[in-house]
């Protein structure tokens, strides 16, 4: 892992250019261990803690993460580290131990719900995100309807998913394949599912005031677009004076892919 004096050096470099948001990224970016300033290792939460001393720096993220790898410490992050956003990308990939078991993952789908019960206890109004695939081999209508039962249990705020695609020379590919169809099927209920879930994450943000950072005009002449902290798009009218601030917006419209709010 890089040098936490590196990481901090270059998000100073990057606020003195205006930036006033970083991720931090990594295939596994929680397991984050790096040689501190002053000798010893750092976790990933001792880095969003000195990152969150940094002046001029408003916001941080991180993704991707894995759920075998969030600490206590980076658990507690999330409820005292103002700058921290309240947006998390946890995969989980499926909610059959079975199917887990098959993809060598090393959680199981009680696991990832008492992780996730945690991390919300800590930041409540946590915006979660996740992975998942259906269709892996093996996996029985038992195993996608415990994928379904999970996602309606923990609730998420956004999410991808895929169906498995053999990779030659992979355990996996020589496995007997899930039926096409079957699988296209499970998807398409699943992506029902999570859009369903999203839209209603989206709808309850009608009426809140959420705190936005500007990055471009939208496509509407007079229109602004920036993030929330819960990574919602959000359009508002403005002039191009707002790229780069962090204003308050008072949210009026919930729309497919976006929210619509004025200026607080």
């Amino acid at each position: 892992s890089r040098p936490a004096a590196r990481v901090l050096s270059e998000a100073r470099d990057l606020v003195a250019r205006g930036v006033r948001e970083v991720t931090l990224l990594g295939q596994n970016v929680n397991a984050y261990h790096g040689q501190g300033p002053e000798g010893g290792e750092w976790s990933l939460a001792g880095l969003v803690r000195a990152l969150a001393e940094v002046e001029g720096l408003e916001r941080i993220r991180y993704t991707t993460s894995h759920p075998n790898d969030m600490d206590d410490d980076l658990i507690a992050a999330h409820g005292d580290c103002e700058k921290l956003m309240p947006y998390l990308h946890l995969p989980v990939q499926a909610g059959s131990d079975r199917v887990l078991k098959a993809m060598n993952r090393k959680h199981t789908a009680a696991g990832y719900i008492r992780l996730i019960d945690r991390i919300r206890a800590a930041r409540p109004d946590l915006a979660l995100s996740g992975d998942f695939i259906v269709g892996f081999p093996g996996e029985t209508e038992a195993d996608f309807q415990a994928t379904l039962d999970l996602v309606e249990e923990v609730g998420y705020a956004s999410a991808y998913s895929f169906k498995y695609s053999p990779r030659p020379g992979t355990p996996a590919a020589e496995r007997a394949q899930v039926d096409p169809r079957e699988a296209d099927d499970r998807l398409q209920r699943l992506q029902a599912l999570l859009s369903r879930q999203q839209r209603a994450a989206q709808d309850a943000m009608v009426g809140r005031t959420v705190s936005v950072l500007f990055e471009k005009p939208g496509r509407m002449p007079g229109q602004m677009v920036g993030k929330s902290e819960y990574l919602h798009a959000v359009h508002v009218d403005g002039d191009a004076s707002l790229v780069g601030r962090v204003a308050p917006v008072r949210i009026v419209e919930s729309r497919p892919n976006s929210l619509a709010g004025q200026l607080a």
